[in-house]
């Protein structure tokens, strides 16, 4: 084990005597990233390449907007509010956080788009709302005068039953929406109704029948106009599933209009086996580098660690002699030569403590009501939470995304009469585990239950130190008095803790929660990342 790694898991469990359980062995050694903040992975080695993912942890469905010499990229948040995370890079590599461009929960957030036109900017929604009996998904678009806003309150454009738009504007002038199961739709001139009906326009590339998959779903429409040609960039397979389901097709026509002609090579990404180190590679962006070089932006599940959630992959193309797209990374299984001429910087953020920022970049809410940013303030670097449902489960705990294979997360936490707090992963209001306190007993979560068989210990203690240490889906939970001599409460396997079992597209992601009739208080809240090394 990594010298670091050793000794930031074994602090969480030094007054027990005990050491962590070690995940399985895997068939191929897991590669070293550079650390970053708080020793998250860091995609830039240092020596002009790169090691994927680009940017860690649950980044699905990536966009990017390439803007002069800025990348925006902007991911599905689904049940995450405020949703709609915005980063920004300068060479692919290196992202930071801009801001969570949507606040009012309309649903579910699914696989968007963002354009820029006449010089505003759009974002392109889909939401699902399974209150909503009569329109469940419904298509938004919000707008803004510069990336970081401010955005517009979201508009409903009329448009029901489609996912994934992808925005393009033709040879003649026009703007128009591509959704899934190769869909169409007219925009009116400023960009924010339809103004025709949906129409059909393309078939996708055939799949092999032998080919084990997730189900045909061809979705993810992105169109890139290069040349005399337009390229539309499609995901097919299913997003999850196994490991070999997910792809990457492309099509191209003269005209906006088609015919619409498959690449001879498709799919021009896919991930071919299960010993790969990246599974179900899809939903791709076709963008132009900083040297004019070509790039394909997507994502994927790691090998072994779905519970991280689909991660953001950056793998380079060519172009052929008679203009089509070849992806050129292989497996992603190495280092890559970074972009040229692209200025680096900053990359991720930290994890740790209470900003005044914190809600939106890092920080989100699961499933909130509609004012769910009332229960919530931070002053002095202390955050006070006001209490929601019975327990974890209907509590719309505060999460953030974890992009390493292996962390620590530590918080204090105070509580008042009435109210029951404390620390989670959480992946739906079914699937979470975690260590919560009331005032006369600790509460352990299990596989969205609380155990019984043995129940928590008994405690007067109001205030606590509570914390998790996660090795690679083997989570251990520890309190403390004083965040100096720990007790381990009990430990769980966690692999299980995501889509392929749970639905719904989401990670496991740590938080904090506050349930019951008054306010919680957190403080000291620190989160240390601890990659295992080859």
């Amino acid at each position: 084990m990594d010298p670091t790694r050793r000794q930031t898991l074994a602090l969480a469990l030094a007054s027990v005597g005990a050491g962590l359980p070690v995940a399985a062995a895997r068939s191929a050694p897991v590669p070293s990233w550079r650390a970053g903040i708080e020793g998250q992975r860091r995609a830039d080695v240092g020596d002009g390449t790169y090691r994927n993912p680009v940017l860690a942890g649950d980044r699905p469905d990536p966009n990017i907007l390439k803007d002069g010499e800025d990348y925006y990229a902007a991911f599905s948040s689904f049940l995450y509010y405020p949703g709609v995370p915005i980063w920004h890079s300068r060479d692919l590599v290196n992202w930071t956080p801009v801001t969570a461009a949507l606040t009012r929960n309309i649903g579910s957030v699914w696989a968007l788009d963002i354009a820029r036109h006449d010089g505003r900017y759009f974002i392109y929604i889909p939401a699902l709302d399974d209150a909503d009996a009569v329109r469940p998904l419904k298509t938004y678009v919000i707008h803004a005068p510069t990336m970081r806003g401010p955005w517009s309150e979201p508009i409903d454009m009329q448009i029901d039953g489609m996912i994934d738009p992808g925005h393009a504007v033709g040879e003649d002038g026009k703007r128009y929406l591509f959704f899934n199961g190769g869909n169409r739709i007219l925009l009116s001139d400023d960009g924010l109704s339809a103004a025709g009906p949906v129409t059909h326009v393309y078939d996708g590339w055939p799949i092999p029948p032998d080919w084990i998959i997730e189900g045909f779903a061809l979705e993810g429409p992105k169109i890139t106009r290069r040349g005399d040609w337009f390229y539309m960039f499609s995901g097919q397979g299913g997003t999850a599933g196994p490991p070999t389901s997910h792809m990457v097709v492309v099509a191209r026509s003269r005209s906006i209009n088609g015919p619409w002609r498959n690449c001879p090579h498709n799919p021009v990404v896919r991930t071919a086996s299960r010993d790969e180190p990246w599974w179900s590679r899809g939903h791709a962006t076709a963008v132009e580098g900083p040297d004019g070089c070509w790039w394909l932006v997507y994502h994927g599940y790691e090998n072994g660690m779905r519970t991280l959630g689909r991660q953001m992959l950056l793998e380079p193309i060519e172009w052929t002699a008679d203009g089509w797209p070849r992806a050129t990374g292989g497996t992603l299984s190495r280092p890559l030569p970074k972009p040229a001429r692209g200025v680096g910087g900053a990359h991720g953020q930290a994890l740790s403590g209470f900003d005044a920022n914190a809600i939106g970049n890092r920080l989100a809410f699961f499933a909130p009501p509609r004012d769910y940013l009332a229960r919530a303030s931070i002053r002095d670097s202390v955050l006070t939470l006001a209490g929601q449902g019975k327990g974890p489960a209907d509590a719309s705990p505060l999460l953030f995304v974890a992009g390493d294979r292996s962390y620590d997360v530590q918080v204090e936490v105070e509580v008042e009469a009435g109210t029951e707090a404390g620390l989670l992963l959480f992946y739906n209001e079914k699937l979470f585990c975690g260590l919560g306190l009331d005032g006369a007993r600790l509460h352990a979560y299990r596989i969205g239950q609380q155990e019984r068989w043995p129940p928590g210990a008994t405690t007067t203690a109001r205030r606590l130190f509570l914390r998790l240490a996660n090795d690679e889906n083997v989570v251990t939970f520890l309190h403390s008095a004083d965040g100096r001599r720990w007790t381990k409460e009990r430990s769980f396997e966690v692999a299980g803790y995501n889509h392929n079992v749970a639905d719904g597209f989401l990670s496991l992601r740590p938080g904090l929660y506050a349930a019951g009739a008054g306010h919680a208080v957190f403080r000291s809240l620190t989160y240390t990342a601890a990659s295992r090394r080859s």
